[in-house]
């Protein structure tokens, strides 16, 4: 049925007071539109006269019906793009697309229109963009959808979370016209209630969006906790997890040579961004506002973070940035945290993977973290941040990249020897990692070896570690003579502590507090001159070994043939199997001691 006058405009979730009916003057009938191909049709007894074409659509219509609405087609002179069809209009960049110019005509045709949350921002920008004003026709579109977006939607804060979502292909019109400061200003004065639903709303909202309602809340002061909360929530949503790449690269150490990963494409059909373009900016905004309170952000988030940043090739100052911050809460990280992949490649597509003399860890990037968190300490002298809790975080860390095939000794140890001496109590875990090391790289030559375990003290091993070292054929001579003589400093310091006091006058057999036996306490000092003796002769015979091989190195100019054929001497090999078979028997006879020791205070 034809129209004859001008039907309501709904507002849809308005009040009944909020709804008012819409008389649009028309001297056309016009029953429809029709859509055929890329073309819109008025459909009516009147041929149209007027081509308007929006983005690839074109719509023919009639000029009466929006002369009578829009200003703007009366400010410009048709008469220059006419055709045999009639007159032709392009209107390039049109708010709200091809959509909302349909919706624009049906309410210049007197049609029924209804504004709702996720159409009352184009039709305001697309309204302004035609000059839809009262001094045009009373009751014209920029009024209404005004008093819609001001009565209805910037009350609710949830419908200012919608309209924001629809200005996301308005700029510049919806920033001109000020929607985006307003919904911005409902949605920040909402944020004290439902607070758990309004953080997780927000956070589906364009990155500058998301921005522009936190600039709006720490204004007005917002907490640096509530401020942590919104930023970490908005970045597991829209940032893509890596964790499955990152547990794929510790599978590398079980004897796959090469290993490669994609990291999948991001948000374009929800963004309209390009997918890297936009995690890049994502990030970037990010780290700009993150809050500087320890507390307000947790250190595997900003390790995450830091990982993200690095995939997405974000500036080298952000990155900086990142590792300040998480060398400021550094012992708050776990080792899996600290695994970093080498990223490699560029915006055709992230991978991680390990070639060449690439590390398969970036290493770099935690010996940087682990400076700053030194410089950070050396601010605060007074506090205790617990640099034990340190050490044994780099220790393991250096056990999980110790099976690297690329890692050189010398990023191994600059790692290891980065702690004073006194951040590490005992040096058992570092001895597991070097031992770890020495077993994934079997070619090192004698002086690396000797080098990587100058970063370990041996008086800093424990009776168990010192035993094993004692037997690990990995380390150098050197090395293990000081573990054996540190492993006999510890016993006699226990041999000692245990004696039974000199006076003891006053005291029964019975009462006497002494774990041992002096029978077995004389032994055990038997034992340690013997020992004792078996080292000290260690060292003269490697003394003497090495000042003959330098005087052979000198006479035969030739110091690898000469260290050879001296290695293979009978006099040399002789030595040293007594030596090594002298050094066994002792240690065993040390160990049975040890074990005895052990079963006689249990007993007693």
């Amino acid at each position: 049925m034809a129209h004859t006058n001008c039907p309501q405009i709904n507002y849809e979730n308005a009040t009944e007071s909020h709804q008012q009916d819409l008389l649009v003057p028309t001297n056309l009938i016009v029953e429809n539109f029709e859509k055929k191909g890329h073309s819109w049709f008025a459909v009516s007894q009147l041929p149209s006269d007027l081509s308007v074409k929006v983005d690839d659509i074109t719509f023919y219509v009639h000029q009466f019906p929006l002369l009578s609405r829009c200003g703007y087609l009366g400010q410009i002179d048709l008469r220059t793009s006419i055709t045999k069809d009639g007159y032709e209009l392009k209107l390039q960049n049109f708010p709200g697309g091809a959509e909302t110019f349909e919706t624009v005509l049906k309410f210049c045709y007197g049609f029924p229109v209804s504004l709702t949350t996720k159409n009352a921002a184009p039709l305001r920008c697309a309204a302004e963009f035609l000059d839809m004003t009262e001094e045009v026709e009373d009751g014209n579109l920029i009024s209404k959808t005004e008093s819609f977006l001001t009565l209805v939607v910037f009350s609710s804060w949830k419908d200012s979370i919608t309209v924001l979502k629809s200005c996301e292909t308005l700029s510049p019109w919806a920033e001109n016209l000020q929607i985006v400061r307003k919904c911005s200003d409902s949605i920040a004065r909402a944020s004290e209630i439902e607070q758990n639903r309004w953080k997780y709303d927000v956070s589906t909202l364009r990155i500058d969006h998301f921005m522009r309602i936190l600039e709006a809340m720490m204004l007005k002061g917002l907490g640096s906790d509530f401020l942590g909360s919104c930023i970490m929530i908005y970045a597991e949503k829209w940032l893509i997890q890596t964790d499955g790449e990152i547990e794929g690269l510790k599978r590398y150490q079980n004897g796959k040579k090469e290993q490669k990963w994609r990291i999948q494409q991001g948000r374009k059909q929800e963004t309209g961004f390009e997918p890297y373009h936009d995690q890049r900016t994502i990030i970037e905004r990010l780290v700009s506002i993150l809050p500087h309170e320890k507390e307000s952000i947790s250190c595997k988030f900003l390790l995450w973070m830091l990982k993200m940043a690095m995939v997405y090739a974000v500036s080298p100052a952000l990155v900086s940035e990142l590792e300040k911050r998480v060398g400021m809460v550094m012992e708050d990280a776990s080792v899996y945290d600290l695994l970093i992949p080498s990223y490699t490649g560029g915006e055709e597509g992230n991978q991680i993977k390990s070639t060449g003399e690439q590390t398969l860890f970036n290493v770099d990037v935690v010996q940087r973290i682990l400076e700053y968190y030194l410089m950070h300490e050396q601010q605060q002298p007074t506090q205790n941040h617990g640099k034990s809790s340190i050490s044994k975080l780099l220790d393991n860390y250096l056990a999980e990249i110790a099976g690297d095939p690329n890692l050189s000794v010398t990023k191994f140890q600059v790692i290891a020897e980065s702690l004073p001496d006194n951040a590490r109590p005992c040096d058992d875990g570092l001895y597991r990692a070097i031992d770890i090391y020495l077993k994934a790289h079997p070619a090192l030559s004698e002086h690396e070896r000797r080098r990587l375990c100058r970063s370990m003290d041996c008086q800093k091993l424990s009776i168990d570690a010192c035993t094993h070292a004692a037997q690990n054929d990995r380390l150098p001579l050197r090395t293990v003579m000081q573990v054996l003589f540190a492993e006999q400093v510890k016993l006699r310091a226990t041999m000692h502590k245990n004696q039974p006091a000199t006076n003891n006058d006053n005291l029964d057999q019975d009462d006497n507090n002494c774990s041992f036996p002096k029978e077995e306490i004389k032994m055990l000092k038997v034992e340690v001159e013997r020992i004792m003796v078996v080292i000290e002769d260690l060292q003269r015979d490697y003394t003497n070994l090495h000042q003959n091989c330098e005087k052979m190195i000198k006479k035969q100019n030739g110091w690898i043939l000469g260290w050879n054929k001296f290695k293979k001497s009978t006099l040399f090999q002789g030595k040293l199997d007594s030596n090594e078979n002298r050094e066994g028997k002792e240690k065993e006879k040390k160990i049975n001691s040890i074990l005895r020791l052990k079963r006689r205070q249990s007993i007693s």
